[in-house]
Formats: structure tokens, C-alpha cells, sequence
């Protein structure tokens, strides 16, 4: 076995990128070195800045990753963000081989029109907002409107639900930023609609999120009783609306259907679900007043289409959450109808459909935003299995890496460390103990990070 490590530089500290580092360090076939990089200062990805505040068990990831990071042969590089100064041709001086874990960070459109108005907005920006992500400004959300429309049936569209419709109270124990949280307080959000383009049957959200929303002690759920009266032991029949049906669906459709016969309690906020409606137009002249929805039902083939049928929904604001998209990355090939980056087996692709030699992919860059964070883990180990196939050749390609400091010094690239990101999370303790609010209250702004780092 060779002596000298092969060097591999990771792009994104999110499951993925930490899980392909994790993958590289447990082989025993060839010694390595790993670079995880982040153009932020704070690692985890969406484990940080995608999961709800409130779902701190989730969070409870972040504990494992930090392990990863901890390992004498792994190092966290933040502060450098790929493409913008530093480049792959850079990086072919360093490393031995890219993995690119940049994930899916933007919302995909409606495609519709007035979805540029004012108050129509990503549920990713919302969520980047609670969550506490540095590029979200705080006065990007003011939630002056009673009525919100959340367009979406997947778990992300139950969190912005659950978090609309919580008090302050309730999330006062969470890491939620505090200006974020005080933010809340004053919201004056009383009714969230849902709004799912197909059925009960072939919504995304999962039975834990659907259990989660429904059992909010202050909050009425409303269930249209019409649209889940389905007999159980006809799921799975040729209708179209029945017909492949996922067996977890079974479960929603069971949770929906008690919840529809529960009569409303008279909470001051309610979260009500409408499903076979799609958005015609987002509504308004100087911002978001309400949104034409028309209905939709499935084809025999299963395709969705509009029904002519349409009404208009009152709202003063539209969050948008059908799906994440990837962001394509400066000189890396990709697709831009599936949004991810062509692949076999981890190895990026060429527009021939050759491999690029050093190029690996792993995450939701690689297959798309589907899947749950430990989908990452045996991802990212696929991918590592091909880099490590490859290393012979890799090492011949590279056959004496510069070191990286090296490269970022001569580009004049302030970088940070592990240590400047446990200085933040110490930084973030201290402040949930003055506050007197849990375990930790996230740092607000970029601001905020750069004090803690440079010791202000």
C-alpha cells in the first residue's frame, strides 16, 4: 500500500459531503487525507439550516457528524467558496480528487404568473430565515398577513405550517435566532392553507410530520372530509387515484380521516388542508392578495391535469414548496432538466458520457432532493467505493499535491476552521443561557459569525 494519503477535497459540509469523508476514513485500502470545505463557517449543511427548529431530535445528527470532523485525517475548511475564487483547476494542484456535496439549495418555480408579486416567496427563504442561515436578512419576513397559503405536500411545507402556527412560547426552547423568534411573537398569521396538487393518497409529507402538525395543542387542523372519505381496502384498485399507492400512504390517509371527524375546537390559529388544487395565478398589484387555484384530478395514465374549475383563495402571502433544485457548480458538468450533476457510479460525466478523471458527485447533486438524511450515508459510500477504485490512477495524475494553504494564501482566501466553528458554537450556549432558552440560540447574521471568529 502506498504511504503518501491520497488527498480528496469534499465540497459542502452537509450529510453528504461529511458521509463521503466519514466513507473515506473507515476503508483500510489507501491511506488518505480529506478536506471538507464550506464557503460558510458553520457546518452540517441542512441538518443546521434546513431542519426545523423544533425537530431537536433530528438535530441530534449534527453530534455524529462532529465525530467525522474530528478525525485526525479529516479537516473543516470554511470560508472558501467553491468557484467563486477558488476553482477546480486550483484544486488539481492540491487534491487527488473532488467530491462535489453541494446538495440542492434553491425552490423550484410554480411557473405561474404574479409569482414574482411581493409576499410570494420560497419556502427555502423561509426556512433559511428560521433557521438562522447568515445570508437571511431578518426583516426579509414580517408576517403581517392573517392568511398564507403554502403550496406543497411534503414535509418541508408541514414544517413552514407548524412553524407559522406556533407561538412564541412553544419554540422558545428551540435554537431558533432570537430577533427570529421575537419576529414570530408579533406575527399575525392565524390560518395556514395547504394547498397539494394530487390527492390524500400521494401526498409526501411522512405520518411523524403529519402526527406532528396534528397534535399542536393550540392549533385546529382542518381536513376536508370529502377528499379523504376513501374505504382502505380499496386503496391500491384501478383508479387512478388509488392505483400504485405507497404503503406509508395508508397511514396518512388513516390520521387524515380521524382528524376530518374531529369537529374544529375554536383555536386562534388553524392550519386548513385542500388537496386536488394547483395555483393558476398568485393574485395581486403591489403584493400578494390571494391565489386562483384551479382542480385537478389524475388521468388514467396517472398524469395530473386541471379540471377548468377554478376559485380564488384569499392571502397575503404564498410560499412555494415543491421541491428543491441543484445550483449548477463553475466548470462541472450538469444537467439542467434533472438538476443534478451527470454521474455513473459517482463519477461525474462529460456531455460524452465520459468520466472526468478526479470528479465525484455524491448527495442530492448526484440523485436529486429525494430520499432522508442516512439516504446520504450509503450514497456517499458508493460514491467513495469509485474514487478508491480509482486511485492508482489518481495518484499518477497528481503525483505531488501543493498543500492547500498554500493555494488559499496565494488567492488571498481568509479560511476558518474547526475551531473558529466550536468557538460559534460555544458562542451559541452561552447565549441560550443568558436568554435563558434551551441548549443553544443560534448566532444571527454573518456579522455575528465574524465577531465570534476575530474575537470582537
Amino acid at each position: 500500500m502506498d504511504t503518501e494519503p491520497l488527498r480528496v477535497a469534499v465540497i459542502g459540509s452537509g450529510p453528504a459531503g461529511i458521509y463521503a469523508a466519514d466513507a473515506l476514513t473507515r476503508q483500510h485500502r489507501v491511506p488518505v487525507r480529506v478536506d471538507v470545505m464550506d464557503r460558510l463557517p458553520t457546518p452540517y449543511g441542512l441538518v443546521r439550516y434546513g431542519v426545523a427548529p423544533d425537530h431537536t431530535r433530528i438535530k441530534g445528527v449534527a453530534r455524529a457528524l462532529s465525530k467525522v470532523l474530528e478525525h485526525p485525517h479529516v479537516r473543516f475548511v470554511g470560508g472558501v467558496e467553491f468557484g467563486a475564487t477558488l476553482t477546480r483547476a486550483h484544486l488539481a494542484r492540491t487534491h487527488h480528487a473532488v467530491v462535489y456535496a453541494t446538495g440542492a439549495s434553491v425552490d423550484r418555480r410554480l411557473g405561474v404568473p404574479g409569482e414574482d408579486l411581493p409576499g410570494s416567496v420560497a419556502a427555502t427563504d423561509f426556512v433559511n430565515w428560521y433557521c438562522g442561515h447568515p445570508d437571511s436578512e431578518l426583516e426579509r419576513f414580517v408576517l403581517g398577513a392573517e392568511e398564507v397559503a403554502v403550496v406543497g405536500a411534503g414535509n418541508v411545507a408541514l414544517d413552514v405550517a407548524r412553524i407559522l402556527v406556533k407561538t412564541a412560547d412553544e419554540l422558545r426552547h428551540t435554537d431558533i435566532p432570537q430577533p427570529v423568534l421575537e419576529a414570530l411573537a408579533a406575527s399575525r398569521v392565524r390560518t395556514v392553507h395547504l394547498l397539494a396538487r394530487r390527492g390524500p393518497l400521494q401526498a409526501k409529507f411522512t405520518a411523524p410530520e403529519l402526527r406532528d402538525l396534528l397534535a399542536l395543542p393550540d392549533v385546529d387542523v382542518v381536513v376536508p372530509a370529502d377528499q379523504v372519505a376513501i374505504d382502505p381496502a380499496d386503496v391500491g384498485g384501478p383508479a387512478p387515484e388509488l392505483h400504485q399507492v405507497a404503503r406509508a400512504a395508508r397511514t396518512n390517509l388513516r390520521l387524515l380521516s380521524e382528524q376530518a371527524r374531529r369537529a374544529p375546537r375554536g383555536c386562534r390559529r388553524r392550519v386548513r388542508l385542500h388537496f386536488w388544487v394547483r395555483p393558476e395565478e398568485i393574485l395581486g398589484t403591489d403584493r400578494v392578495t390571494g391565489v386562483r387555484l384551479e382542480r385537478t384530478r389524475l388521468e388514467p395514465d396517472g398524469h395530473l391535469v386541471g379540471t377548468g374549475e377554478t376559485e380564488v383563495l384569499d392571502a397575503g402571502m404564498v410560499l412555494r414548496s415543491v421541491g428543491y433544485a441543484g445550483v449548477p457548480l463553475p466548470g462541472v458538468p450538469f444537467d439542467p432538466v434533472e438538476r443534478t450533476v451527470p454521474q455513473e457510479e459517482g463519477r461525474v460525466l462529460d456531455p460524452s458520457g465520459r468520466p472526468v478523471r478526479g470528479d465525484y458527485v455524491a448527495g442530492w447533486l448526484k440523485r436529486g432532493a429525494t430520499g432522508v438524511i442516512g439516504t446520504n450515508k450509503s450514497d456517499a459510500a458508493g460514491t467513495v467505493r469509485s474514487l478508491l477504485d480509482d486511485a492508482p490512477a489518481l495518484r499518477s495524475a497528481v503525483p505531488a499535491p501543493v498543500p492547500l494553504e498554500t493555494v488559499l494564501d496565494e488567492l488571498g482566501i481568509a479560511h476558518s476552521g474547526y475551531g473558529d466553528w466550536l468557538r460559534i458554537d460555544s458562542a451559541e450556549a452561552e447565549q441560550a443561557e443568558e436568554l435563558d432558552r434551551g441548549e443553544r440560540v443560534k448566532l444571527h447574521g454573518w456579522r455575528a459569525y465574524r465577531d465570534v471568529i476575530e474575537g470582537d
